[in-house]
C-alpha cells in the first residue's frame, strides 16, 4: 500500500531544501501533505509546494473549512510518519515541551504517527545546553532525531547544523517505512499493533538508530586529584576516546549521559555532560545519574589522592621533599557492579601496557562487569588519535586491528547494540 508522509516546514534558510525532498517523496511512490509554519512561507510559499505535492499545502489553525472537520487531528492521524523539516530550534523547543500555538505544533502533539525531526540551525544554536536538553527530551519521548551535517552556512560560519542533503533525509524515511516488523511506539492500532490504513505495522524498526529508548551512561577522561590550589595528581587520558564512544553512541539513538573529567572537547550532539574534576565527584555523578542501561566506564580514575589537601601552596622546606600521604579513590566500577541499580550491561576499560588479555580478564573477575574493553597504551594511545583495544568476555577475547577512536567507537556501539538485541 502506498505510504503517506507529513511534511512539516519549519522557518529557516534550509526550508528551500524541503521542494527537492518532496520530488523525491513522489518519486519513490509516496504521497506528501504539507504544512508549512509562519516562518516557513518566509523562505518558500505555498504555491511552491502544493504544485510539487500535487496536494493543498495547510498553513492556519484556524481554516473554518478544516477545521470543521478537526483538520488537526486528521492531518496527524491519516499519515505513516510525520517528518519535520527543517526543524528550527525554536520549533524543537516548541516540541519538546508540549506547545500547540500554530497548526504545526498542534497537531504534533495530537498525532499517535511516528515523528522525525530534521534539525538545522546555526552551529551555537545546535550546541547552546537547552538545544540539546530538548534533543534528548525528544529522543526520550521516542521522536527520531536525524543527526545534522556539519559544513558552512548560510550564516558564514562552519560546524554541524548544516540540514542533511534531501537524499539523506530520503534514506532515513525509507528506513523507517520499508520494513514491516515493528509498530511505532504510541501508535492506536485496531488489531495485533497493526495499522488500520493498510492492515501492516506502521513502520520498521530504527535500523540506523538501535539504541533508540536505551539510557547509556559513559565517564571519559582523567580526574584531577588536588595537592594544593597549584598541584594535582592526574594522569595523560585525553577523553577522546570517551567521547568518540558518547558521540555514537548518541548517533545510535540512546539517551546519553557523559560523565567528563577535566578535559577541553566539544560536547558530542545529542549529549548531556557533566563535568567533573575528582574521583569522588565522579562517583556522586555516575550515582545521580542512575538508572541505565548500558554503563560504559572509560575514564581515567586517579587511583590515589592526597590525603588531606593544602589551602596554600605547599613551599620547599631545604633539601628535603614535601611529606605527601596518599588514600586510596572509590573504586567506581566495582561499586557500580554491586549497585542495586546496576546497568544491564556494566563496560570498564582498562590501560595496559604488558599483558594485555591476562590483565583484563583478571580486572573483569575482580570488578563484577560484564566487558572489559583493554586497550594497550605503550605507545601514543593517551592522547593519540588511533586506539588498539582488545574485547573480553567471560566468552572470551576478541582483538581489534589498531583504529582511528572514532572507528572504535562506532564499532563498539554496534557491539552493544548486537547484545541488547
Amino acid at each position: 500500500m502506498t505510504k503517506h508522509i507529513l511534511l512539516i516546514i519549519g522557518g529557516g534558510i534550509a526550508a528551500y531544501k524541503a521542494a527537492e525532498l518532496i520530488r523525491l517523496i513522489r518519486k519513490s511512490g509516496m504521497t506528501v501533505r504539507c504544512v508549512l509554519t509562519e516562518s516557513g512561507a518566509q523562505f518558500v510559499t505555498p504555491m511552491t509546494l502544493a504544485a510539487l505535492s500535487e496536494n493543498e499545502v495547510h498553513t492556519t489553525l484556524w481554516s473554518l473549512k478544516d477545521e470543521a472537520e478537526m483538520g488537526h487531528i486528521q492531518l496527524s492521524r491519516e499519515a505513516d510518519l510525520v517528518v519535520v523539516c527543517p526543524a528550527t530550534a525554536n520549533l524543537l523547543a516548541k516540541m519538546a515541551g508540549g506547545v500547540a500555538d500554530d497548526l504545526a505544533t498542534t497537531l504534533l502533539l495530537a498525532t499517535d504517527t511516528p515523528v522525525m525531526a530534521v534539525p538545522a540551525m546555526n552551529v551555537r544554536m545546535w550546541q547552546h545546553a537547552a538545544t540539546q536538553r530538548n534533543i534528548e527530551q525528544l529522543r526520550s519521548d521516542g521522536i527520531t532525531v536525524i543527526q545534522p551535517d556539519e559544513g558552512a552556512m548560510a550564516c558564514g560560519e562552519y560546524g554541524p547544523g548544516r540540514l542533511p542533503e534531501p537524499e539523506t533525509i530520503m534514506a532515513e524515511i525509507s528506513a523507517m517505512l520499508v520494513s514491516p516488523s515493528l509498530t511505532a511506539i504510541g501508535t492506536q492500532s485496531t488489531e495485533l499493533g497493526h495499522n488500520p490504513l493498510d492492515g501492516q505495522p506502521a513502520f520498521a524498526p530504527d535500523r540506523h538508530r538501535p539504541l533508540r529508548g536505551k539510557h547509556v551512561l559513559i565517564t571519559a577522561g582523567p580526574t584531577h586529584e588536588p595537592i594544593d590550589p597549584v598541584r594535582y595528581i592526574a594522569n595523560r587520558s585525553s577523553g577522546r576516546q570517551g567521547f568518540a564512544i558518547a558521540a555514537a553512541a548518541a548517533e545510535a539513538g540512546a539517551q546519553v549521559t557523559l560523565v567528563a573529567g577535566p578535559v577541553h572537547l566539544t560536547t558530542p550532539a545529542g549529549v548531556m555532560r557533566v563535568d567533573v574534576e575528582t574521583a569522588l565527584e565522579m562517583e556522586q555523578a555516575v550515582q545521580d545519574a542512575l538508572p541505565a542501561d548500558v554503563a560504559i566506564m572509560v575514564a581515567a580514575v586517579a587511583d590515589w589522592r592526597a590525603d588531606s589537601r593544602s589551602g596554600q601552596k605547599i613551599k620547599k622546606k631545604g633539601a628535603a621533599p614535601a611529606p605527601l600521604k596518599l588514600t586510596e579513590n572509590p573504586d567506581i566500577l566495582a561499586g557500580l557492579a554491586q549497585h542495586e541499580k546496576r546497568p544491564g550491561l556494566l563496560i570498564g576499560f582498562a590501560a595496559e601496557t604488558e599483558n594485555i588479555v591476562s590483565h583484563a580478564e583478571a580486572k573483569l573477575a575482580k570488578k563484577g562487569c560484564d566487558w572489559i574493553v583493554a586497550n594497550d597504551v605503550s605507545g601514543d594511545v593517551m592522547g593519540g588519535a588511533d586506539n588498539s583495544v582488545h574485547i573480553i568476555t567471560r566468552s572470551g577475547a576478541e582483538i581489534w586491528e589498531r583504529l582511528p577512536k572514532p572507528e572504535v567507537a562506532r564499532r563498539l556501539i554496534a557491539k552493544i547494540s548486537e547484545e541488547l538485541a
